[in-house]
């Protein structure tokens, strides 16, 4: 267990000066050490035979990812580090129990532990503004806006600035697939919570968006 927060504390303290909007980006950041990629059955035997160094190669390999991942629910960059650190902890410890699948069953499997832990931070921290949808919520059409042009980075800092719950829904029902009976049953609400907080996310999410395109336009026309 040191050995394993040694690595993941070492890891941190690399990450530190970056922003966290920074890893949805698939780019190496700079100074970061460059590894040669291992597969993920490679990683997981080296990990299973007692080899350290594979456990500092998995978390180089994929902290950036899982970060952003933690990012996109979580807004403090200092709570951000914390669930990333009790994440791999978790993810070292139950090693043992991951079943191969193929690629990209590795990190499926670490971005469900991520996105458990990041859930219990919100549950023990924060407090859901929830309601329940009305009939002037559904008689709103859902907008489509205009991404095309927009910088990942931006999207993703525009959903870490929609209200935590949200926040955690929209991404739950798009990014984690959940259905909103499951995401009703992992948050103890009822189903159509889950549906009014994810239809006044995607309304929430558009406006940002409009506008984001509304400066950007007006920018072109000054120049």
């Amino acid at each position: 267990m040191r050995d394993n927060d040694f690595i993941i504390r070492r890891g941190l303290a690399i990450f530190v000066k970056y922003n966290p909007l920074r890893f949805i980006q698939t780019a190496a950041m700079p100074d970061m050490p460059q590894i040669n990629t291992m597969t993920e059955q490679e990683i997981v035997c080296n990990i299973l035979d007692g080899d350290i160094s594979a456990k500092r190669h998995l978390y180089c390999q994929f902290a950036p990812y899982l970060t952003g991942v933690c990012s996109r629910y979580i807004a403090g960059t200092e709570d951000v580090r914390d669930v990333i650190h009790d994440s791999f902890l978790k993810i070292f410890s139950t090693i043992r129990s991951f079943e191969f699948r193929g690629p990209g069953s590795l990190k499926a499997w670490m971005t469900k532990i991520v996105v458990n832990e990041s859930l219990k931070f919100i549950k023990s921290t924060c407090r859901f503004a929830l309601v329940e949808l009305t009939d002037n919520d559904e008689d709103i059409p859902d907008e489509t806006p205009d991404i095309d042009g927009i910088p990942l980075s931006e999207l993703h800092r525009m959903i870490r600035e929609l209200p935590v719950g949200y926040r955690t829904i929209l991404n739950l029902f798009v990014f984690e697939e959940l259905s909103h009976k499951e995401i009703a049953k992992t948050l103890n609400i009822t189903e159509s919570t889950s549906a009014s907080q994810f239809h006044r996310a995607k309304k929430m999410l558009a406006e940002k968006i409009k506008q984001y395109n509304l400066t950007n336009l007006s920018i072109a026309y000054e120049r």
